[in-house]
């Protein structure tokens, strides 16, 4: 299955960059550059929903829409796709 969630990603001023999904409950990152910054999101996003889908549960948070997010200046936002392949008896 393909899950795609929104991420705000920062520069932040010494060159570092940081970023949070927010529909996705305690993802914060940060990383030292914009790629790391990038596959760092892809990873939480893909440790975040294989966790959700284990729980007994399921409970997936809706996609926020790109106009209701609060972006700060500077900010960037991001869709980030991830694919979890699901094998037969994963819900049981």
């Amino acid at each position: 299955m393909k899950f795609t969630y929104p991420a705000v990603i920062h520069k932040n001023e010494d060159g570092t960059y940081k970023g949070y999904f927010p529909d996705l409950e305690g993802t914060e990152i940060e990383a030292p550059t914009y790629d790391d910054i990038l596959n760092l999101a892809i990873e939480t996003a893909r440790e975040w929903i294989t966790v959700e889908l284990e729980e007994d549960n399921l409970d997936l948070p809706a996609v926020s829409d790109h106009s209701d997010l609060k972006l700060e200046e500077g900010d960037e936002l991001h869709d980030i796709a991830v694919i979890i392949r699901l094998y037969d008896g994963w819900d049981e």
